[in-house]
């Protein structure tokens, strides 16, 4: 950790092109939203499309939900991308369709009152493709809606995209009885030991082959090293696993979602080693994390060591999940310029409003977050959690590193604890402000250890304002 004193002289913006400007004095978090902030948003322009309309009713597609579809979703894509771009319209009705893989120039409209059912045969999500599960790259199922190298691409509209999953569909593969899963079926657990080991050993991710009898689901939505990409309106029901889930990607703009699953590991967005990043407007109830921002797991992370940087969310609402703003846990490329605003956050099945998971496995570099005017109602664990004992824990050679987290305007009304700050013996947390917050019902004293920096401003816990923490 000797490398704090440099970290207070620069402010580091990350690789968007601005250049490195001065610190100024501790604890002034609205230098960043009047500078960095404006200067991210500035950047984040969402796609624009031809005033041309290719109708996949004109390329096959029949409205009763039971004809396979995808070979119109096929043709429609390529019809409207050779054309030199559109929008690919969905019209009223229920479409049953396999894996859509978008192209460059491509809006892909849901109209109002359309259904996409995606099949519940793992078949129909073949071939494999180039992707990245729990952030370790392999050759995996299609996700449900995938695009690979593509530019300005777009999922628009008002209607609903239903992934079918249940407990006798991709939910049980996690090998959880809860959703499904019985003694004798079968599970992930196979593959993902095997795709750890061939991630440390280096394997080469070509020959990283999983798909069937691998049990790895698929993701819902993946982009995959896409430039401007537009998720906007859309209903999001019964995924796989992760949802939204852009990886490598630049200048994306997540807004008006209604996410609802409940599903293993059903993550609402999880951007993943992108740069300019907008979510903003969207519902989340999930079974997992309601936003979690990623950068690759352990020895793939590193190996590519491309952070998450310049991510705003703003007007969010988050119901049921683990977390509500949550860091990690695969981010060992590391994560920074975090801005987070007028978000709500409300259910006695939220565990955590703003959460960072991490650990000396993952390790990665985590600075430069900013939240202001978070409401929350009730969580059932932490309002504000920093982990390093996440899973592995102690277990691992990478020292996780977090500094320079605001909180600002937070409030909330019923908690298990206020904060839960865990750093390690060898890497403490460094540099934590929390101004102007104010925390009602809490039933547990706050745990903080290996914390250096606390600053605390006109902070109040049960009524009362406090000058520090309780220490464990």
């Amino acid at each position: 950790m000797n490398d704090r004193r440099e970290f207070l002289k620069t402010f580091v913006i990350g690789s968007a092109g601005l250049a490195l400007m001065p610190q100024l004095a501790f604890g002034q978090a609205k230098s960043a939203w009047d500078t960095v902030y404006p200067q991210i948003l500035s950047r984040i322009k969402p796609p624009k499309f031809p005033k041309r309309d290719f109708k996949i009713t004109n390329f096959g597609a029949v409205a009763d939900g039971k004809t396979d579809c995808t070979a119109a979703f096929a043709k429609a894509i390529d019809a409207c991308n050779k054309a030199g771009g559109g929008r690919v319209v969905v019209p009223k009705g229920e479409f049953l369709t396999g894996a859509i893989h978008l192209k460059s120039n491509v809006n892909l409209h849901i109209s109002k009152g359309a259904t996409v059912k995606f099949s519940q045969d793992e078949k129909q999500y073949l071939p494999l493709v180039f992707s990245r599960w729990e952030g370790m790259e392999c050759m995996n199922y299609s996700p449900f809606i995938y695009a690979f190298e593509q530019s300005n691409i777009a999922i628009t509209g008002e209607g609903t995209l239903d992934g079918q999953s249940d407990h006798t569909h991709w939910w049980y593969w996690k090998g959880q009885k809860e959703h499904g899963w019985k003694e004798g079926m079968p599970n992930q657990r196979a593959g993902r030991a095997k795709l750890y080991k061939m991630m440390d050993d280096g394997v080469p991710v070509k020959d990283r082959v999983f798909g069937p009898e691998s049990y790895l689901r698929p993701q819902f939505i993946q982009p995959y090293k896409c430039k401007n990409v537009l998720i906007e309106g859309v209903t999001i029901l019964r995924s796989p696993m992760w949802e939204v889930h852009p990886v490598l990607c630049e200048n994306v703009t997540v807004r008006k979602l209604r996410i609802s699953t409940h599903g293993p590991n059903n993550d609402g967005c999880n951007p993943e080693s992108c740069k300019d990043v907008l979510i903003e407007n969207c519902y989340f109830d999930t079974g997992d994390d309601c936003i979690a921002i990623k950068s690759g797991r352990n020895a793939d992370g590193r190996r590519l060591n491309i952070p998450t940087e310049n991510i705003i969310v703003r007007g969010c609402i988050m119901k049921d999940g683990h977390g509500g703003i949550t860091v990690g846990s695969e981010i060992s490329g590391g994560v920074r310029n975090l801005f987070a605003e007028n978000c709500r956050m409300d259910s006695p099945d939220l565990w955590t409003a703003l959460r960072v998971k991490n650990n000396a496995s993952r390790g990665g570099k985590l600075e430069n977050f900013y939240f202001r005017n978070i409401t929350v109602g009730q969580v059932s664990k932490a309002v504000v959690e920093i982990d390093f004992n996440y899973e592995e824990g102690q277990k691992g050679g990478h020292i996780p590193v977090v500094r320079n987290y605001v909180v600002e305007g937070l409030t909330c009304e019923t908690a298990n604890r206020a904060v839960d700050l865990q750093g390690f013996d060898n890497a403490p947390i460094y540099e934590v402000t929390m101004r102007n917050c104010t925390f009602g019902t809490v039933k547990n004293p706050s745990i903080v250890k290996n914390v250096r920096g606390i600053k605390l401003d006109n902070v109040k816990v049960g009524g009362k304002v406090v000058s520090e923490l309780v220490r464990n």
